[in-house]
């Protein structure tokens, strides 16, 4: 039985969730709202997701979504093979955990959360790496190859939901157009609005 330990309104949770979905894998979701004893061994960071899975646990978003294909999705194209194609993959992620996660995770953070300690120009790197991406897809139609893989998976939630902290995705229309074809896939997992929570 998988357990994942995490947070509806976490991109980093969410990203694992849709892997999960796109697998068609059953799952159990638990609900983190404090770090006990059990969840710190777990993950001495203190940071969801947590995946367990059997007897082996696992944290780190991109790592579990790794993990994820390679156990149960071998004939998915999620985690390519070929040099080229899991290199680009590989640059996504780090993209992912690095100037996504400053930009418009970080200006999510503050808006909805309070968090300190987030860049201030949170809005402004957004907006810069945005506009690299929009032209990236004005080339491709996904951002890793021409297929849907763990890079997009990694990068949608943060986008699609940047306008909860205040950057607006209108002026990059292939960025709306590569959120659609995402969420138009067989068994897709949606990302919940921080609203729809609070009045549902």
């Amino acid at each position: 039985m998988i357990t994942l330990y995490g947070k509806p309104l976490s991109g980093h949770v969410h990203r694992v969730r849709l892997v999960l979905s796109l697998l068609k894998l059953d799952y159990q979701f638990e609900i983190v709202s404090a770090f006990t004893l059990e969840l710190r061994m777990m993950n001495p960071l203190a940071q969801v997701p947590i995946l367990k899975d059997g007897d082996f646990v696992l944290t780190d978003s991109n790592a579990i979504m790794v993990y994820l294909v390679k156990q149960y999705g071998a004939d998915s194209s999620y985690l390519p093979d070929t040099p080229s194609d899991a290199a680009h993959v590989q640059r996504w992620l780090s993209i992912a955990a690095g100037e996504l996660r400053q930009g418009p995770a970080a200006a999510r953070m503050v808006s909805l959360f309070h968090k300190a300690g987030e860049p201030a120009n949170a809005i402004e790197r957004a907006h810069a790496l945005f506009a690299i991406m929009d032209a990236h897809l004005a080339q491709q139609p996904f951002l890793a190859t021409a297929f849907p893989t763990l890079a997009d998976f990694a990068c949608y939630a943060y986008t699609a939901r940047a306008p909860e902290g205040g950057v607006d995705l209108q002026p990059y229309p292939n960025i709306q157009s590569w959120l659609k074809r995402l969420e138009a896939l067989s068994n897709f997992f949606p990302m919940p609005w921080a609203d729809d929570l609070k009045t549902g």
